[in-house]
């Protein structure tokens, strides 16, 4: 099969992996600043892509490539975590299958494995879906599900859902391909991270807020509106202390931050310009 394989992040990388794909042609973003220190870098496909030999373009503009495509006559574009609209001619021309992961119609949109989490679903997974030029809207051909523990944040959780969707791609490449429509009545919306999504808000439950640094944990990453970081926490054990929304207080030797109701115990937290370190250790910089 010649296959074209589109996409960006290393969860797109991830997944071609886990599916053992060996595309013909990759087509990626273009490099841009990354990482702490903002340095011009590739995508992690497009490094992982050019190290195995694989012809890799990285347009401004997919539609670009539309005459490099026509002349490949690839048999299935697939495409996962790429970050940019998909316009036509190519959406006619061309079947594009798309891995998203989320058990559509719910979590459409760029951040469902966050949304799924903070939200505390129980269950989340994967669906391969034709691209259509409505937001996740297209019918799917298959789909696959599994649970989220109380421990996954957003790195496990999308360890976990890379190795479904490689399995679900090694079943559908050869085909044929069966799609059925989505019910758009039960269409929720993953929207994209924001800096006020990264605060923790003390009128939320507590509850709330761990889900929160879970999911953020370990790309975006969670804050308290001081600017301190905030990696791992937990639901305070009863008996807890008794603190007012946005408290923040060393007790025991030990961090805990107040919400409405209930309070959460800082583990490890990152002071601004500083690398993470346990609560004891910050406590010892930190006296209050």
């Amino acid at each position: 099969m010649t296959l074209v394989y589109i996409g960006s992040s290393a969860f797109a990388l991830a997944v071609m992996d886990a599916a053992g794909l060996e595309p013909e042609l990759v087509i990626t973003r273009p490099p841009a600043p990354r990482g702490r220190g903002r340095r011009v870098e590739p995508t992690p496909l497009a490094a992982a892509a050019r190290e195995r030999g694989i012809t890799v373009r990285e347009p401004e503009r997919l539609e670009e490539l539309a005459g490099e495509l026509d002349a490949l006559a690839p048999e299935l574009l697939c495409l996962c975590a790429y970050g940019a609209l998909v316009r036509e001619p190519l959406l006619s021309g061309y079947e594009i299958l798309n891995v998203h992961p989320s058990l559509l119609p719910r979590w459409r949109g760029a951040a469902p494995i966050e949304r799924a989490i903070m939200a505390g679903d129980e269950r989340t997974g994967v669906s391969l879906m034709r691209l259509v030029a409505e937001l996740d809207a297209g019918p799917v051909c298959a789909s696959g599900s599994l649970a989220i523990t109380p421990d996954d944040d957003a790195g496990t959780l999308a360890g976990r859902l890379a190795e479904l969707a490689g399995a679900l791609l090694r079943a559908a490449l050869p085909g044929p391909r069966r799609y059925a429509e989505q019910d758009g009545a039960f269409a929720t919306y993953a929207e994209k991270i924001t800096a006020a999504d990264r605060i923790l808000d003390p009128t939320r439950p507590a509850a709330a807020l761990e889900r929160t640094v879970r999911a953020l944990r370990p790309q975006i990453g969670a804050r308290l509106s001081d600017g301190l970081g905030v990696i791992r926490a937990a639901l305070a054990p009863a008996p807890a202390p008794e603190l007012a929304p946005g408290e923040l207080r060393a007790q025991g030797g030990r961090l805990w931050f107040g919400a409405s109701p209930g309070a959460l115990e800082l583990e490890v937290v990152q002071p601004p310009g500083k690398r993470p370190m346990d609560a004891a250790a910050y406590l010892r910089g930190h006296a209050r």
